[in-house]
């Protein structure tokens, strides 16, 4: 799946040591898409990462461009319980 990355996107991915195939197995397989509440143009998609303890990985996108923009990527330990 092609995507194009913002500069905090850039930025946050090399801070938090998140790895580009995982950013692109949530977008390509996600468990849960969410709207995000204050903007409805960007999605979150949430997903599993079996390589890093089965952890929840939220990437926040809008999916109306092309290719996909990534606008954030995060670990999200609140969203673990939900799924």
């Amino acid at each position: 799946m092609q995507f194009n990355l913002t500069k905090h996107a850039e930025y946050v991915i090399k801070r938090r040591g998140i790895p580009l195939r995982s950013i692109e197995y949530v977008l390509s397989k996600p468990l849960a898409i969410e709207v995000d509440k204050i903007d409805p143009e960007l999605e979150h998609r949430l997903g599993r990462v079996a390589e890093y303890g089965n952890r929840v990985l939220r990437v926040v996108v809008n999916a109306r461009v092309e290719p996909i923009r990534v606008i954030t990527v995060f670990w999200d330990r609140r969203a673990s319980k939900k799924l």
